[in-house]
Protein backbone atom coordinates (compact mmCIF):
# COMPACT_ATOMS: atom_id res chain seq x y z
CA UNK A 1 0.00 0.00 0.00
CA UNK A 2 1.62 3.29 -0.91
CA UNK A 3 2.57 5.36 2.08
CA UNK A 4 0.64 8.53 0.89
CA UNK A 5 -2.66 6.51 1.08
CA UNK A 6 -1.68 5.07 4.42
CA UNK A 7 -1.74 8.88 5.84
CA UNK A 8 -4.76 9.21 5.13
CA UNK A 9 -6.20 6.98 7.40
CA UNK A 10 -6.44 7.37 11.26
CA UNK A 11 -2.45 7.72 12.28
CA UNK A 12 -0.85 4.58 13.38
CA UNK A 13 1.00 4.36 16.87
CA UNK A 14 4.19 3.33 17.11
CA UNK A 15 5.91 1.01 19.31
CA UNK A 16 9.56 0.88 19.03
CA UNK A 17 11.37 -2.31 21.30
CA UNK A 18 15.22 -1.72 21.18
CA UNK A 19 17.23 -4.77 22.67
CA UNK A 20 20.79 -3.88 24.25
CA UNK A 21 23.75 -6.46 23.09
CA UNK A 22 21.65 -8.91 21.18
CA UNK A 23 22.85 -9.78 17.24
CA UNK A 24 21.62 -10.68 14.46
CA UNK A 25 22.08 -14.23 14.92
CA UNK A 26 21.12 -14.21 18.31
CA UNK A 27 17.49 -15.35 17.01
CA UNK A 28 16.01 -18.62 16.24
CA UNK A 29 14.35 -16.84 12.74
CA UNK A 30 18.31 -16.59 11.59
CA UNK A 31 19.35 -20.03 12.08
CA UNK A 32 20.46 -19.99 15.86
CA UNK A 33 19.86 -23.46 16.12
CA UNK A 34 20.26 -23.31 20.16
CA UNK A 35 18.01 -20.31 21.07
CA UNK A 36 14.43 -20.60 20.83
CA UNK A 37 12.50 -17.13 20.43
CA UNK A 38 9.11 -17.86 19.15
CA UNK A 39 7.38 -14.64 19.55
CA UNK A 40 10.63 -13.03 17.69
CA UNK A 41 10.04 -15.52 15.49
CA UNK A 42 6.42 -14.71 14.62
CA UNK A 43 7.21 -11.27 14.39
CA UNK A 44 9.77 -12.48 11.90
CA UNK A 45 7.33 -13.96 9.68
CA UNK A 46 4.75 -11.35 9.85
CA UNK A 47 7.02 -8.40 9.32
CA UNK A 48 8.84 -6.74 6.48
CA UNK A 49 12.53 -7.28 7.59
CA UNK A 50 15.87 -5.33 6.69
CA UNK A 51 18.46 -8.54 6.55
CA UNK A 52 21.20 -5.43 5.44
CA UNK A 53 20.70 -2.95 8.61
CA UNK A 54 23.29 -1.66 10.12
CA UNK A 55 23.58 0.66 13.53
CA UNK A 56 27.09 1.88 15.43
CA UNK A 57 28.74 -0.95 17.27
CA UNK A 58 27.90 0.06 20.44
CA UNK A 59 25.48 1.83 22.93
CA UNK A 60 25.03 5.28 23.34
CA UNK A 61 26.13 6.24 19.17
CA UNK A 62 23.35 3.72 18.19
CA UNK A 63 21.20 5.34 20.52
CA UNK A 64 21.78 9.01 19.33
CA UNK A 65 21.57 8.23 15.69
CA UNK A 66 18.55 6.41 16.22
CA UNK A 67 16.69 8.91 17.98
CA UNK A 68 17.88 12.00 15.63
CA UNK A 69 18.79 10.12 12.40
CA UNK A 70 21.84 11.79 12.56
CA UNK A 71 25.61 10.80 12.47
CA UNK A 72 26.63 9.92 16.29
CA UNK A 73 29.45 12.24 15.66
CA UNK A 74 27.32 14.95 14.38
CA UNK A 75 25.27 14.43 17.88
CA UNK A 76 27.77 14.52 20.04
CA UNK A 77 26.91 11.22 21.83
CA UNK A 78 29.44 9.35 20.19
CA UNK A 79 31.44 7.14 23.08
CA UNK A 80 29.50 5.31 26.23
CA UNK A 81 31.16 7.30 29.20
CA UNK A 82 33.81 10.10 29.24
CA UNK A 83 31.30 12.90 29.27
CA UNK A 84 30.54 12.00 25.48
CA UNK A 85 27.38 10.62 25.93
CA UNK A 86 25.22 13.66 25.45
CA UNK A 87 23.83 15.32 22.33
CA UNK A 88 24.27 19.21 21.55
CA UNK A 89 21.49 21.16 22.54
CA UNK A 90 20.44 21.58 18.96
CA UNK A 91 19.51 17.91 18.26
CA UNK A 92 15.98 17.18 18.20
CA UNK A 93 14.35 13.49 18.65
CA UNK A 94 12.02 11.18 18.05
CA UNK A 95 10.13 12.20 21.24
CA UNK A 96 10.83 15.72 20.22
CA UNK A 97 9.16 14.94 16.67
CA UNK A 98 5.94 12.73 17.96
CA UNK A 99 5.30 15.16 21.16
CA UNK A 100 4.79 17.96 18.57
CA UNK A 101 2.54 16.39 16.43
CA UNK A 102 -0.22 15.58 19.30
CA UNK A 103 1.66 12.05 20.48
CA UNK A 104 1.78 10.94 23.81
CA UNK A 105 5.46 9.80 24.16
CA UNK A 106 7.21 7.88 26.70
CA UNK A 107 10.78 6.62 27.00
CA UNK A 108 10.99 2.91 29.25
CA UNK A 109 14.27 1.10 30.06
CA UNK A 110 17.69 2.50 28.88
CA UNK A 111 18.26 5.88 27.32
CA UNK A 112 22.24 5.74 27.72
CA UNK A 113 22.26 9.85 26.40
CA UNK A 114 23.12 11.46 29.47
CA UNK A 115 21.19 11.15 33.23
CA UNK A 116 21.44 15.18 33.71
CA UNK A 117 19.56 18.21 32.62
CA UNK A 118 18.65 18.79 29.45
CA UNK A 119 19.97 15.74 28.37
CA UNK A 120 17.73 13.42 30.09
CA UNK A 121 14.69 11.89 27.99
CA UNK A 122 12.36 13.76 29.81
CA UNK A 123 14.16 16.74 28.87
CA UNK A 124 14.12 15.12 24.87
CA UNK A 125 10.75 14.79 24.06
CA UNK A 126 9.09 12.60 26.15
CA UNK A 127 6.17 13.53 28.54
CA UNK A 128 6.17 9.62 30.37
CA UNK A 129 9.65 8.12 31.43
CA UNK A 130 10.81 5.26 33.28
CA UNK A 131 14.34 4.40 33.26
CA UNK A 132 17.84 3.59 34.81
CA UNK A 133 20.69 5.70 34.43
CA UNK A 134 23.94 5.03 32.48
CA UNK A 135 24.76 2.56 30.42
CA UNK A 136 23.44 -0.70 32.44
CA UNK A 137 21.36 -1.38 35.73
CA UNK A 138 23.96 -1.20 38.32
CA UNK A 139 26.76 0.68 36.94
CA UNK A 140 27.79 3.96 38.40
CA UNK A 141 25.42 6.34 38.36
CA UNK A 142 22.14 3.88 38.54
CA UNK A 143 20.41 3.76 41.93
CA UNK A 144 22.95 2.58 44.42
CA UNK A 145 22.46 -1.21 45.00
CA UNK A 146 20.60 -2.05 41.67
CA UNK A 147 21.18 -5.78 40.53
CA UNK A 148 18.07 -6.43 37.89
CA UNK A 149 15.77 -7.86 40.14
CA UNK A 150 13.24 -5.56 42.77
CA UNK A 151 15.32 -2.38 41.93
CA UNK A 152 14.64 1.42 42.03
CA UNK A 153 14.45 3.59 38.94
CA UNK A 154 13.25 6.81 38.13
CA UNK A 155 9.72 7.67 37.02
CA UNK A 156 9.16 11.17 35.78
CA UNK A 157 11.93 12.46 37.98
CA UNK A 158 11.40 10.90 41.20
CA UNK A 159 12.98 7.61 42.58
CA UNK A 160 10.47 4.31 42.98
CA UNK A 161 10.78 0.51 44.30
CA UNK A 162 9.53 -1.36 41.35
CA UNK A 163 9.14 -5.28 41.71
CA UNK A 164 10.21 -7.52 39.78
CA UNK A 165 13.03 -8.48 37.15
CA UNK A 166 14.09 -5.74 35.16
CA UNK A 167 12.56 -6.66 31.95
CA UNK A 168 9.28 -7.58 32.90
CA UNK A 169 9.18 -4.07 34.77
CA UNK A 170 9.82 -2.25 31.02
CA UNK A 171 7.08 -4.52 29.62
CA UNK A 172 4.66 -3.67 32.55
CA UNK A 173 5.49 -0.31 32.54
CA UNK A 174 5.32 -0.18 28.69
CA UNK A 175 2.28 -2.02 28.62
CA UNK A 176 0.30 0.24 31.65
CA UNK A 177 1.18 3.69 28.80
CA UNK A 178 -0.72 1.69 26.47
CA UNK A 179 -3.24 1.11 28.30
CA UNK A 180 -3.42 4.56 29.72
CA UNK A 181 -3.06 6.29 26.43
CA UNK A 182 -5.02 3.40 23.93
CA UNK A 183 -8.01 6.22 23.27
CA UNK A 184 -5.02 8.46 22.24
CA UNK A 185 -2.34 8.39 19.15
CA UNK A 186 1.03 6.99 21.11
CA UNK A 187 4.69 7.00 20.37
CA UNK A 188 6.25 4.24 23.20
CA UNK A 189 9.84 4.18 23.08
CA UNK A 190 11.12 0.66 24.90
CA UNK A 191 14.73 -0.24 25.34
CA UNK A 192 15.75 -3.22 27.67
CA UNK A 193 19.16 -3.05 29.08
CA UNK A 194 18.84 -7.03 28.76
CA UNK A 195 20.62 -8.91 27.35
CA UNK A 196 23.51 -6.35 28.30
CA UNK A 197 26.06 -7.77 31.22
CA UNK A 198 26.14 -8.67 33.91
CA UNK A 199 24.36 -11.20 33.04
CA UNK A 200 21.60 -11.54 35.33
CA UNK A 201 17.94 -13.54 34.86
CA UNK A 202 15.87 -16.21 36.93
CA UNK A 203 17.44 -19.20 36.01
CA UNK A 204 13.54 -20.42 34.65
CA UNK A 205 14.94 -18.59 31.63
CA UNK A 206 18.79 -19.74 31.54
CA UNK A 207 18.03 -23.50 32.25
CA UNK A 208 17.16 -24.63 28.67
CA UNK A 209 20.79 -23.63 27.71
CA UNK A 210 22.81 -24.67 30.81
CA UNK A 211 25.59 -26.93 30.89
CA UNK A 212 25.87 -27.25 27.05
CA UNK A 213 29.09 -27.32 25.31
CA UNK A 214 28.04 -24.78 22.35
CA UNK A 215 26.67 -22.21 24.56
CA UNK A 216 29.17 -19.62 25.39
CA UNK A 217 26.63 -18.22 27.95
CA UNK A 218 23.39 -19.47 29.47
CA UNK A 219 22.27 -16.54 31.35
CA UNK A 220 22.59 -14.26 27.77
CA UNK A 221 20.54 -16.58 26.18
CA UNK A 222 17.91 -16.46 29.01
CA UNK A 223 18.11 -13.42 29.26
CA UNK A 224 16.57 -13.27 25.46
CA UNK A 225 14.25 -15.97 25.96
CA UNK A 226 12.87 -13.54 28.84
CA UNK A 227 12.49 -10.87 26.46
CA UNK A 228 10.81 -12.77 23.84
CA UNK A 229 8.24 -13.93 26.54
CA UNK A 230 7.79 -10.64 26.94
CA UNK A 231 7.21 -9.49 23.02
CA UNK A 232 4.60 -12.08 23.14
CA UNK A 233 2.18 -10.71 26.01
CA UNK A 234 3.03 -7.05 24.26
CA UNK A 235 1.54 -8.33 21.07
CA UNK A 236 -1.01 -10.45 22.95
CA UNK A 237 -2.19 -7.66 24.90
CA UNK A 238 -2.43 -5.09 21.64
CA UNK A 239 -4.65 -7.33 20.02
CA UNK A 240 -6.77 -7.53 22.96
CA UNK A 241 -7.31 -3.82 23.23
CA UNK A 242 -7.62 -3.58 19.79
CA UNK A 243 -4.97 -2.05 18.95
CA UNK A 244 -2.88 -4.17 16.52
CA UNK A 245 -4.31 -3.72 13.29
CA UNK A 246 -2.59 0.69 13.52
CA UNK A 247 0.43 0.34 15.52
CA UNK A 248 3.53 0.44 14.10
CA UNK A 249 5.66 -2.31 15.46
CA UNK A 250 9.17 -2.20 15.32
CA UNK A 251 11.90 -4.63 16.67
CA UNK A 252 15.83 -4.05 16.44
CA UNK A 253 18.56 -4.20 18.59
CA UNK A 254 21.32 -2.01 19.41
CA UNK A 255 24.47 -3.73 18.09
CA UNK A 256 26.65 -7.34 17.87
CA UNK A 257 26.43 -9.65 19.97
CA UNK A 258 28.07 -9.40 23.29
CA UNK A 259 27.79 -13.08 24.40
CA UNK A 260 26.29 -14.97 21.82
CA UNK A 261 29.47 -16.69 21.18
CA UNK A 262 33.22 -17.44 22.33
CA UNK A 263 35.81 -15.00 20.51
CA UNK A 264 38.72 -14.47 19.96
CA UNK A 265 38.90 -10.25 20.66
CA UNK A 266 36.50 -8.33 18.78
CA UNK A 267 36.89 -8.84 15.20
CA UNK A 268 37.53 -13.00 14.84
CA UNK A 269 34.43 -15.30 14.18
CA UNK A 270 33.16 -17.66 17.01
CA UNK A 271 34.96 -20.42 17.60
CA UNK A 272 31.60 -21.55 20.04
CA UNK A 273 27.83 -20.63 19.53
CA UNK A 274 26.47 -18.88 16.53
CA UNK A 275 27.28 -15.43 14.48
CA UNK A 276 25.29 -15.74 11.67
CA UNK A 277 28.34 -16.56 9.80
CA UNK A 278 29.61 -13.35 10.57
CA UNK A 279 32.50 -12.21 11.38
CA UNK A 280 33.04 -9.67 14.55
CA UNK A 281 31.02 -9.34 17.96
CA UNK A 282 30.02 -5.66 19.73
CA UNK A 283 32.32 -3.05 19.18
CA UNK A 284 33.77 -4.57 16.10
CA UNK A 285 33.31 -3.18 12.91
CA UNK A 286 33.41 -6.10 10.59
CA UNK A 287 29.49 -7.09 10.09
CA UNK A 288 28.78 -9.05 13.35
CA UNK A 289 29.65 -5.58 15.38
CA UNK A 290 26.66 -3.70 13.53
CA UNK A 291 24.48 -5.54 11.56
CA UNK A 292 21.63 -5.98 13.40
CA UNK A 293 18.00 -7.10 13.10
CA UNK A 294 15.17 -4.84 11.66
CA UNK A 295 11.44 -6.01 11.73
CA UNK A 296 8.79 -3.73 11.11
CA UNK A 297 4.95 -4.45 10.91
CA UNK A 298 1.87 -2.67 10.76
CA UNK A 299 -1.17 -4.40 9.41
CA UNK A 300 -3.90 -1.21 8.30
CA UNK A 301 -0.66 -0.07 6.35
CA UNK A 302 0.01 -3.17 4.58
CA UNK A 303 3.54 -3.83 6.55
CA UNK A 304 3.20 -7.65 6.70
CA UNK A 305 3.84 -11.06 5.11
CA UNK A 306 7.02 -11.53 5.91
CA UNK A 307 8.99 -9.70 3.09
CA UNK A 308 13.16 -9.44 3.01
CA UNK A 309 14.23 -6.25 1.94
CA UNK A 310 18.21 -6.46 1.29
CA UNK A 311 18.82 -2.78 0.67
CA UNK A 312 21.58 -1.28 2.99
CA UNK A 313 19.75 0.42 5.46
CA UNK A 314 20.38 2.12 8.70
CA UNK A 315 19.42 3.44 12.66
CA UNK A 316 20.10 6.90 10.85
CA UNK A 317 16.86 6.01 8.37
CA UNK A 318 14.46 5.25 11.93
CA UNK A 319 13.63 8.88 12.30
CA UNK A 320 12.77 9.83 8.61
CA UNK A 321 10.95 6.66 8.18
CA UNK A 322 8.10 6.95 10.94
CA UNK A 323 7.27 10.69 10.13
CA UNK A 324 6.71 9.38 6.54
CA UNK A 325 4.24 7.01 7.40
CA UNK A 326 2.82 8.85 10.23
CA UNK A 327 2.03 11.83 7.91
CA UNK A 328 4.97 14.45 10.58
CA UNK A 329 6.30 17.01 8.62
CA UNK A 330 10.26 17.35 9.30
CA UNK A 331 10.45 20.84 11.12
CA UNK A 332 13.35 22.74 9.60
CA UNK A 333 15.57 21.97 12.57
CA UNK A 334 15.42 18.12 12.25
CA UNK A 335 18.26 17.73 8.91
CA UNK A 336 18.15 14.21 8.93
CA UNK A 337 21.36 12.05 7.63
CA UNK A 338 19.08 9.05 6.83
CA UNK A 339 16.47 8.33 4.41
CA UNK A 340 13.21 7.57 4.62
CA UNK A 341 12.45 3.57 3.87
CA UNK A 342 9.23 3.96 2.89
CA UNK A 343 9.91 3.44 -0.91
CA UNK A 344 11.56 -0.32 -0.16
CA UNK A 345 8.52 -0.80 2.50
CA UNK A 346 6.01 0.32 -0.53
CA UNK A 347 8.33 -2.23 -3.29
CA UNK A 348 9.30 0.81 -5.08
CA UNK A 349 11.63 -0.19 -7.86
CA UNK A 350 12.96 3.03 -8.33
CA UNK A 351 16.98 3.51 -8.10
CA UNK A 352 17.83 4.06 -4.46
CA UNK A 353 19.49 7.40 -3.54
CA UNK A 354 22.17 5.81 -1.11
CA UNK A 355 25.19 4.08 -2.29
CA UNK A 356 27.44 4.08 0.85
CA UNK A 357 26.87 4.47 4.20
CA UNK A 358 29.49 5.12 6.91
CA UNK A 359 29.88 3.83 10.65
CA UNK A 360 32.86 5.08 12.78
CA UNK A 361 34.31 3.69 16.15
CA UNK A 362 35.20 7.73 16.91
CA UNK A 363 38.34 7.25 19.69
CA UNK A 364 39.06 3.69 18.64
CA UNK A 365 37.86 0.36 20.95
CA UNK A 366 39.15 1.62 24.13
CA UNK A 367 39.28 5.11 23.96
CA UNK A 368 42.70 6.09 23.09
CA UNK A 369 42.57 8.08 20.54
CA UNK A 370 40.71 11.53 21.30
CA UNK A 371 40.68 13.65 19.06
CA UNK A 372 39.37 10.98 16.76
CA UNK A 373 41.18 11.09 13.42
CA UNK A 374 39.61 10.25 9.99
CA UNK A 375 39.27 7.17 8.42
CA UNK A 376 41.02 5.28 12.13
CA UNK A 377 38.29 2.39 13.23
CA UNK A 378 35.86 3.18 10.23
CA UNK A 379 34.21 1.25 7.98
CA UNK A 380 32.66 2.21 4.73
CA UNK A 381 29.75 0.15 3.49
CA UNK A 382 27.94 -0.70 -0.03
CA UNK A 383 25.63 -3.32 -0.71
CA UNK A 384 29.09 -5.31 -2.09
CA UNK A 385 31.86 -3.65 -0.43
CA UNK A 386 33.29 -3.15 3.07
CA UNK A 387 36.14 -0.88 3.56
CA UNK A 388 37.24 -1.38 6.93
CA UNK A 389 40.05 0.17 9.14
CA UNK A 390 40.51 -1.24 11.89
CA UNK A 391 44.76 -1.79 12.53
CA UNK A 392 45.11 -1.74 8.96
CA UNK A 393 42.46 -0.91 6.17
CA UNK A 394 41.01 -3.93 4.76
CA UNK A 395 38.43 -4.35 1.52
CA UNK A 396 35.99 -6.96 1.81
CA UNK A 397 33.39 -8.34 -0.95
CA UNK A 398 30.42 -9.17 1.21
CA UNK A 399 28.15 -11.15 -1.27
CA UNK A 400 31.30 -13.67 -2.01
CA UNK A 401 32.43 -13.19 1.63
CA UNK A 402 30.21 -12.72 3.84
CA UNK A 403 32.58 -13.96 6.55
CA UNK A 404 35.10 -11.33 5.82
CA UNK A 405 38.17 -13.52 5.54
CA UNK A 406 39.53 -12.44 2.33
CA UNK A 407 41.24 -9.05 2.04
CA UNK A 408 41.13 -7.36 -1.42
CA UNK A 409 42.74 -3.86 -1.17
CA UNK A 410 45.28 -4.63 -3.12
CA UNK A 411 43.14 -6.49 -5.73
CA UNK A 412 41.17 -3.38 -5.93
CA UNK A 413 43.07 -0.23 -4.97
CA UNK A 414 40.30 1.55 -7.50
CA UNK A 415 37.32 0.63 -5.27
CA UNK A 416 39.61 1.18 -2.45
CA UNK A 417 40.00 4.93 -3.58
CA UNK A 418 36.12 4.99 -4.42
CA UNK A 419 35.29 4.26 -0.57
CA UNK A 420 37.78 6.58 0.92
CA UNK A 421 36.56 9.49 -1.33
CA UNK A 422 32.64 8.83 -0.45
CA UNK A 423 34.05 8.83 3.57
CA UNK A 424 35.40 12.19 3.39
CA UNK A 425 31.69 13.51 3.31
CA UNK A 426 30.73 11.94 6.41
CA UNK A 427 33.90 13.49 8.40
CA UNK A 428 33.69 16.97 7.08
CA UNK A 429 30.03 16.62 8.32
CA UNK A 430 30.77 15.39 11.87
CA UNK A 431 34.66 16.58 12.67
CA UNK A 432 33.34 19.92 13.64
CA UNK A 433 31.18 18.54 15.86
CA UNK A 434 33.16 16.34 17.76
CA UNK A 435 32.88 19.54 20.89
CA UNK A 436 32.18 19.02 24.84
CA UNK A 437 28.43 18.65 25.61
CA UNK A 438 27.72 20.63 29.39
CA UNK A 439 25.65 19.43 31.30
CA UNK A 440 23.13 21.90 33.87
CA UNK A 441 23.34 23.63 37.28
CA UNK A 442 21.25 25.44 38.71
CA UNK A 443 18.87 24.73 36.64
CA UNK A 444 15.14 24.52 37.52
CA UNK A 445 14.31 21.30 35.82
CA UNK A 446 17.29 19.52 38.29
CA UNK A 447 18.82 21.32 40.97
CA UNK A 448 20.58 19.84 42.72
CA UNK A 449 22.67 18.08 40.13
CA UNK A 450 23.86 14.98 40.94
CA UNK A 451 27.71 14.28 39.01
CA UNK A 452 28.91 11.28 38.05
CA UNK A 453 32.58 10.15 37.03
CA UNK A 454 31.31 8.21 34.29
CA UNK A 455 31.03 11.91 33.03
CA UNK A 456 34.43 13.28 33.67
CA UNK A 457 35.78 13.97 30.24
CA UNK A 458 39.20 12.44 30.06
CA UNK A 459 41.66 12.95 27.40
CA UNK A 460 42.13 9.57 26.92
CA UNK A 461 40.48 6.30 28.31
CA UNK A 462 37.46 5.94 30.02
CA UNK A 463 36.85 7.80 33.72
CA UNK A 464 35.73 5.38 36.11
CA UNK A 465 32.13 4.33 35.02
CA UNK A 466 31.41 1.08 37.22
CA UNK A 467 31.49 0.03 40.74
CA UNK A 468 33.93 -2.23 40.38
CA UNK A 469 36.51 0.51 39.64
CA UNK A 470 35.01 2.88 42.25
CA UNK A 471 35.65 0.48 44.99
CA UNK A 472 39.06 0.51 44.08
CA UNK A 473 39.31 4.37 44.50
CA UNK A 474 41.23 4.64 41.59
CA UNK A 475 43.72 7.73 41.93
CA UNK A 476 42.70 9.26 39.05
CA UNK A 477 40.21 12.17 38.24
CA UNK A 478 38.75 14.54 35.59
CA UNK A 479 36.99 17.62 34.68
CA UNK A 480 33.12 17.95 34.31
CA UNK A 481 31.86 20.43 31.58
CA UNK A 482 29.13 22.65 33.03
CA UNK A 483 27.10 25.28 31.83
CA UNK A 484 25.97 27.56 35.02
CA UNK A 485 22.57 28.32 34.37
CA UNK A 486 22.52 31.04 36.80
CA UNK A 487 24.78 33.18 38.92
CA UNK A 488 24.66 32.93 42.01
CA UNK A 489 25.34 31.16 46.04
CA UNK A 490 26.31 26.89 44.65
CA UNK A 491 27.04 23.89 47.33
CA UNK A 492 29.31 21.60 46.10
CA UNK A 493 29.25 17.96 47.87
CA UNK A 494 32.33 15.78 46.75
CA UNK A 495 31.70 11.78 47.77
CA UNK A 496 33.33 8.75 46.70
CA UNK A 497 30.18 6.25 46.79
CA UNK A 498 26.50 7.77 45.99
CA UNK A 499 24.10 9.18 49.05
CA UNK A 500 22.52 6.32 49.78
CA UNK A 501 25.59 3.94 50.05
CA UNK A 502 26.33 5.98 53.36
CA UNK A 503 30.58 5.25 53.38
CA UNK A 504 32.66 8.07 54.62
CA UNK A 505 35.15 9.58 52.15
CA UNK A 506 38.49 8.31 52.15
CA UNK A 507 41.51 10.78 52.00
CA UNK A 508 43.01 14.00 53.98
CA UNK A 509 42.45 16.82 51.82
CA UNK A 510 39.55 17.87 49.66
CA UNK A 511 40.21 20.06 46.32
CA UNK A 512 37.79 21.58 43.89
CA UNK A 513 38.99 23.65 40.81
CA UNK A 514 35.53 25.87 39.05
CA UNK A 515 35.59 29.30 37.16
CA UNK A 516 39.21 29.96 37.78
CA UNK A 517 39.08 28.84 41.77
CA UNK A 518 40.37 26.46 43.70
CA UNK A 519 39.15 25.98 47.23
CA UNK A 520 40.35 22.96 49.94
CA UNK A 521 39.33 21.45 53.05
CA UNK A 522 40.95 18.83 55.15
CA UNK A 523 38.74 15.85 55.48
CA UNK A 524 38.10 14.55 59.03
CA UNK A 525 37.76 10.83 59.61
CA UNK A 526 34.53 9.25 58.96
CA UNK A 527 33.02 12.16 57.11
CA UNK A 528 30.28 10.97 54.89
CA UNK A 529 30.81 14.13 52.56
CA UNK A 530 33.06 17.40 52.20
CA UNK A 531 30.91 20.58 51.38
CA UNK A 532 32.09 23.65 49.67
CA UNK A 533 29.86 26.53 49.13
CA UNK A 534 31.14 29.26 46.55
CA UNK A 535 29.58 31.58 44.07
CA UNK A 536 29.98 31.01 40.21
CA UNK A 537 28.92 33.19 37.32
CA UNK A 538 27.19 32.48 34.90
CA UNK A 539 27.99 30.27 31.70
CA UNK A 540 30.42 27.72 30.57
CA UNK A 541 32.77 26.35 33.02
CA UNK A 542 34.73 22.91 34.09
CA UNK A 543 34.87 21.58 37.31
CA UNK A 544 37.31 19.01 39.03
CA UNK A 545 37.39 17.64 42.10
CA UNK A 546 40.83 16.21 44.39
CA UNK A 547 40.65 13.85 47.28
CA UNK A 548 44.16 13.81 48.36
CA UNK A 549 45.31 10.59 50.30
CA UNK A 550 48.30 10.30 52.85
CA UNK A 551 50.81 10.61 50.48
CA UNK A 552 49.88 13.35 48.40
CA UNK A 553 48.42 10.96 45.49
CA UNK A 554 44.80 12.14 44.32
CA UNK A 555 41.39 10.61 42.72
CA UNK A 556 38.56 12.34 42.76
CA UNK A 557 35.03 12.65 44.48
CA UNK A 558 33.34 10.24 42.04
CA UNK A 559 30.20 11.78 42.82
CA UNK A 560 29.41 15.41 43.43
CA UNK A 561 26.59 17.22 43.95
CA UNK A 562 25.81 20.81 42.70
CA UNK A 563 23.20 22.73 44.14
CA UNK A 564 22.39 26.41 43.81
CA UNK A 565 21.18 27.80 46.75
Amino acid sequence: MPARECLSMDPPNVILVMTDDQGYGDLSCHGNPILQTPNLNKLHRESIRFTDFHVSPFCTPTRASLMTGNYAGYTGAFRTSSGRTMMHRDQKTLGDLFSSAGYATAMIGKWHLGDNAPHRPQDRGFQHVVWHRCGGVGQASDYWGNDYFDDVYERNGNFEKFDGYSTDVWFKEGLRFIEDNRSKRFFLYLATNAPHGPYRVDQKWAKPYARRTDVANANFYGMIANIDHNMGRLRDRLVELGLNENTILIFMTDNGTAAGGSFRGLDSEPSRGYNAGMRGKKSSLYDGGHRVPFFIHWPKGGLVGGRDIDTLAAHLDVLPTLADLCGIPIPDDIRPDGTSLVPLLRGSVEPWPRDHLVEQFLGGAYAKEFPPQPFHFSVVMTERWRLVNSGGERLFDVQADPAQRTDLAKMYPDIVAKLRTKYQKYWDTISPRLTPVRIDIGSDAENPTVLCSQDWRMASGNPPWNFNAIKRLPKVTGPWMLRVKKAGRYRITLRQFPKQANKPVVGKLARIEIAGMVKELPVTPDRLKVVFELDLPAGPTELTTYLFDENGEAGGAYFTEVKAL
